[in-house]
């Protein structure tokens, strides 16, 4: 048994990295409630609770707290600030999974289980019966590198204040940044922007997206309005410019708290937690997948 987790821990690193820089197909299942509710009492209650209110029972083990899904409040979209996000939006999510956190890259389940799962994380939160989400913003083509778009990145950076929160130099080290707490009073930790991989993806487009949208419910505002998309992309490239070095890696290269998140699903597939589900759930999970199926519907191919 030991054996087969230890396999799967490797699987998960080698498509863990393939799911960052893919692109999760828009393709929607039917709607089914019922195994919406089921995949997510399986897989997600642990840490987000029962109720979607971020209080599962390993929740208090985490220290970037479990997304409070009752608020209708998501950091990673593709809409303005404050909107509430496309469902491909949260697909994506639950696809790619966010980098450096327990946030895992679902990869046990299946597209038509990921599609039910986003169908049940919005019935947590009336936000999806009174409003729609806002128009997402369309990314332009990057520009090619060069050295004069990092500098005007650069001087942006300065003009933005970023250097409080994330440092002068990008390590996280700003004057305010022992102080920042999220919208629900949870200390916070501005990003160290010289480490990657970046929780929001690997690809620049992720990055300008980040920076476009802001991070709802934490102290990441949007540049949306202050920078043209011109001065978007320079700021993107002075970030990457920046990102030099990779994260410290765990166990089977996972970085951050997806080790920590990887030791729960284990110890709860061992302990027939959660109905024996997890990503080593039986009758359908992540050892029962085809790898080829597994890839297509990550790398959205």
């Amino acid at each position: 048994m030991m054996r087969k987790h230890i396999l799967l821990l490797a699987v998960f690193s080698i498509l863990g990295s393939a799911v960052g820089s893919g692109s999760p197909r828009v393709v929607r299942a039917a709607e089914d409630p019922a195994l919406g509710e089921r995949i997510y009492r399986e897989n997600c209650a642990a840490c987000h609770g029962e109720k979607g209110d971020g209080k599962g029972p390993q929740a208090d083990r985490l220290k970037t707290k479990p997304r409070d899904f009752t608020t209708g409040v998501y950091k990673f979209r593709s809409t303005p600030s404050g909107s509430l996000p496309l469902d491909q939006d949260i697909f994506k999510t639950i696809s790619r999974g966010v980098r450096g956190t327990s946030m895992l890259a679902q990869l046990q389940l299946s597209e038509q289980e990921r599609w039910a799962v986003v169908q049940h994380l919005k019935a947590f939160s009336k936000r999806f019966k009174e409003e729609k989400p806002g128009q997402a913003f369309a990314v332009p083509p990057a520009p090619s590198p060069n050295g004069k778009l990092v500098g005007v990145g650069k001087s942006k950076y300065e003009e933005a204040g970023c250097a409080q929160c994330h440092g002068p130099d990008g390590k996280a080290d700003g004057p305010s940044a022992k102080g920042l707490k999220d919208d629900w009073g949870n200390p916070i930790s501005p990003a160290d922007l010289t480490l990657k991989p970046f929780k929001s993806g690997s690809d620049p487009e992720d990055l300008y997206r980040t920076l476009s949208t802001g991070l709802s419910g934490t102290p990441m505002p949007s540049y949306a309005d202050a920078f043209s998309p011109k001065e978007r992309w320079a700021l993107v490239s002075y970030i990457l410019s920046i990102a030099t070095h990779e994260r410290p890696r765990g166990m089977m290269g996972l970085v951050g708290e997806e080790t920590q998140a990887m030791m729960i699903d284990m110890r709860a597939a061992m302990a027939g937690m959660m109905g024996g589900g997890g990503m080593m759930r039986r009758g359908g999970g992540m050892m029962n997948r085809d790898m080829n199926e597994m890839m297509k519907d990550m790398m959205g191919k």
